[in-house]
C-alpha cells in the first residue's frame, strides 16, 4: 500500500514539475534552478603553441642534431646543423671579390691624384705658353722677330691650351671611376652579406624555450628547403581545448575567468582564462564529453592557462570551471555574446 503512494507521489510531482511557468520547474522553486551555478564546467584537452622548426633555401646533409623527443630547449640552442662547405666557399669567394672590388678603389683613387697633378703640370705649362706667346705678338709688332717665331709661339700655346683640356676632362673621368669602384665594393660587400646569411641558414636553432615534441629528421639525411626537422611546443603558453553547448554559450565571454584543474596533478589549480570563441557551431567530437547532456552542435573555446612550472603538457586531459556571468534570461537581457 504504502508503495503505491510513493509512486502516486512521484508522477504528481513530476506533473507539477512539468506544468509549471515562471520558476520552469519544481526544481526551480525549490532553488535548484541551472542558472543558481557560479562556473560552467567544461573538459579538454591541453594544447600548446606548436612550432615546425625546417632549413631555409640551403639544401645539404645533416651533420649535427643534438636533441631527441622530450628533451626541453632554450631559446637560441643548436637544433641542428648542415654541412656548409659549398656555402662557405661561396663566403670565401665573395671575400675575394670585396677585396679586389677595394684595391679597385685604391687604383682609382691614385689615377685621379695622377690625373690631377698633370693637369696642374699643365696649367703651368699653359701659363707660361701664354706668355711667351704675348711676348712673340709684341716683339712681332715691333719687327723685332720674324713672323715664323711669332707662330711658333702661338702654337705651342694653343697646343698647351688643348693638353690642359684634354686632361682636365681625364682627370673628371678617373673621378668617375672612382665613383664607379666605390659602388663595386658596395656590391661585393653586399654579395658577402649574402652568402653569409645563406651560410648562417645551415644552422638551425630554437626560436623560444620549449620541448621537442616530434624530431622528422636524422643525422645524415640530406634536408630540402621547408622539410621538417623537429617539432617544437612553447610550455610557457599552453591552452586548453574545450566545447560549450549552445545553451550555456551566452554565459561565455572574452577574458572570462577559469580554473583548470587535470587527473594528473588532482590537488593542483591552475588560472586561466577565455582568450577565443567560435562563431560557428560545429558537430561534437567523438572524444569529447561535457558535464551537461551532449549535444550535437557545440562551440569550440579557447582557455590560456598560465604554466610556469611547465607540469601542463600537449595532450594532457583537463577540467576547467569557467567562472560564470548572470543568464540573460534571468536579468531580462537580449544580446547573448556581449
Amino acid at each position: 500500500m504504502s508503495l503505491a503512494i510513493l509512486l502516486i507521489a512521484g508522477v504528481a510531482i513530476a506533473a507539477l514539475d512539468s506544468g509549471l511557468s515562471g520558476q520552469g520547474s519544481l526544481l526551480g522553486l525549490l532553488g535548484w534552478s541551472r542558472t543558481a551555478a557560479t562556473s560552467l564546467p567544461v573538459s579538454g584537452n591541453i594544447e600548446a603553441h606548436e612550432s615546425v622548426l625546417s632549413f631555409k633555401t640551403v639544401q645539404s646533409r645533416i651533420v649535427e642534431l643534438p636533441f631527441d623527443e622530450g628533451q626541453w630547449v632554450h631559446k637560441g640552442d643548436l637544433i641542428a646543423r648542415l654541412d656548409a662547405g659549398d656555402y662557405q666557399q661561396n663566403v670565401n669567394t665573395a671575400q675575394a671579390s670585396l677585396e679586389q672590388a677595394e684595391q679597385q678603389v685604391n687604383v682609382a683613387i691614385a689615377n685621379v691624384d695622377a690625373a690631377h697633378k698633370t693637369v696642374l703640370n699643365d696649367q703651368a705649362d699653359l701659363k707660361e705658353k701664354t706668355v711667351d706667346d704675348k711676348r712673340a705678338q709684341a716683339l712681332w709688332e715691333s719687327q723685332a722677330i720674324a713672323a715664323q717665331n711669332r707662330d711658333l709661339a702661338e702654337t705651342a700655346y694653343q697646343q698647351s691650351h688643348a693638353a690642359v683640356m684634354r686632361d682636365q676632362a681625364l682627370l673628371v673621368a678617373a673621378t668617375r671611376t672612382v665613383a664607379a669602384a666605390q659602388a663595386g665594393v658596395r656590391n661585393a660587400r653586399e654579395s658577402l652579406k649574402l652568402a653569409e646569411i645563406i651560410v648562417s641558414y645551415t644552422v638551425l636553432r630554437a626560436p623560444y624555450d620549449g620541448v621537442i615534441l616530434t624530431r622528422q629528421a636524422e643525422i645524415g639525411e640530406v634536408m630540402l628547403p621547408g622539410a621538417p626537422v623537429v617539432t617544437i611546443a612553447d610550455l610557457d603558453h599552453v591552452w586548453m581545448r574545450a566545447y560549450v553547448n549552445e545553451t550555456d554559450l551566452g554565459r561565455v565571454r572574452f577574458g572570462q575567468p577559469a580554473t583548470v584543474t587535470t587527473d594528473t596533478y588532482p590537488h593542483k589549480k591552475y588560472q586561466g582564462r577565455i582568450s577565443a570563441i567560435a562563431s560557428q557551431a560545429e558537430f561534437t567530437p567523438k572524444s569529447v564529453e561535457t558535464h551537461t547532456e551532449r549535444v550535437t552542435l557545440v562551440y569550440r573555446i579557447k582557455i590560456d592557462v598560465y604554466n610556469p612550472t611547465h607540469e601542463l603538457v600537449p595532450g594532457m586531459p583537463a577540467d576547467a570551471g569557467i567562472e560564470l556571468t548572470p543568464s540573460p534570461h534571468a536579468s531580462g537581457g537580449e544580446d547573448r555574446r556581449g
